[in-house]
C-alpha cells in the first residue's frame, strides 16, 4: 500500500481525509506507519518553523514518527480525560497540561455523578497530569509556541472531548495556527474539531454506531508512560 499515491479529499476549506481509507478497518501497520502516513498529508509543513504537539500516550508515536519525516520539532501536549468512578475507560471530562478543565455536563447529567464526586474527579486528574508532566519535562524541556504554527497529533479521534481540550490549551499558549492530525477518527466528532482549528487532517475517517480508535491498527497496544520517555529521549 503506497500512501503517496493516495489523493487527499476536503469536505471543507479546512478539512481533509484521504477516501481510499473512508471506513476501512486495520489500514495502519502499527501507530509509527499511522504518523508516516500523516507526514505525507501535511509534506507542507517539511522543514518549517512547525512544531508537532503530541497527546501522550498513543499520540506520541504518531508524532514522533510524523516530526521525523516532516524534519520538525516533537513536544508533548499532556492532556487527560476525567474518568467515571466506576468504569476508568469512559469520561466526563478532560484537563490539560496548563490547568485548563472543561467538563461534559451532559454525561455528568446522564451518569448522576454528584458535584462532590466531579471534584474529586478533577483534583484526582489535575494531579495525574502534573505528575506527568514532571516525568516527561526530565528528558524533554518545553518549546514556544507564540507566533508558531503546531500540529496537534493524537492516534485518534472518538469523542473529541479530549483533543479540543488541548486545543483550547495550545491557544492559551499562544500557538499562531493549529492543525489537528489523527490517522483516525469519527465524523461525528471531527465535525465539532474543525470549526475550532485552521485545518484538519484524517486520513481515516469513519462513521456508524461501532467505533474503536484501535479498529483502524493492525498491531495495538497501550503506550505506557516509559515508552513516551523513551521516544523523548531518542528524538
Amino acid at each position: 500500500m503506497n500512501v503517496e499515491v493516495y489523493l487527499m479529499e476536503a469536505f471543507s476549506d479546512n478539512f481533509f481525509h484521504i477516501p481510499e481509507l473512508r471506513n476501512q478497518a486495520e489500514v495502519f501497520r502499527d501507530r509509527e506507519h499511522a504518523g508516516e502516513v500523516l507526514s505525507k498529508m501535511l509534506k507542507q509543513y517539511k522543514n518549517s518553523d512547525t512544531v508537532v504537539f503530541a497527546i501522550p500516550g498513543g499520540g506520541v508515536p504518531v508524532g514522533s514518527a510524523a516530526a521525523k519525516n516532516l524534519q520538525i520539532p516533537l513536544d508533548v501536549a499532556v492532556v487527560s480525560k476525567i474518568t467515571l468512578p466506576w468504569n476508568t475507560e469512559a469520561g466526563y471530562g478532560a484537563v490539560a497540561f496548563d490547568g485548563t478543565v472543561r467538563i461534559n455536563r451532559n454525561i455528568v447529567s446522564r451518569t448522576g455523578l454528584s458535584e462532590n464526586e466531579v471534584e474529586k474527579g478533577i483534583e484526582k486528574t489535575l494531579n495525574k497530569v502534573k505528575k506527568r508532566v514532571m516525568k516527561f519535562r526530565k528528558v524533554k524541556s518545553p518549546i514556544q509556541v507564540e507566533r508558531r504554527a503546531v500540529i496537534l497529533v493524537d492516534d485518534g479521534i472518538a469523542s473529541g472531548f479530549t483533543m479540543l481540550v488541548a486545543v483550547e490549551s495550545l491557544k492559551n499558549y499562544g500557538a499562531d495556527e493549529i492543525i489537528v492530525a489523527v490517522p483516525t477518527g469519527h465524523w461525528n466528532a471531527i465535525k465539532h474539531i474543525v470549526p475550532k482549528v485552521e485545518s484538519v487532517c484524517c486520513a481515516n475517517l469513519r462513521s456508524g454506531w461501532a467505533f474503536a480508535v484501535a479498529d483502524a491498527y493492525m498491531n495495538w497496544s497501550d503506550v505506557t508512560e516509559d515508552e513516551v520517555i523513551q521516544i523523548l529521549k531518542k528524538f
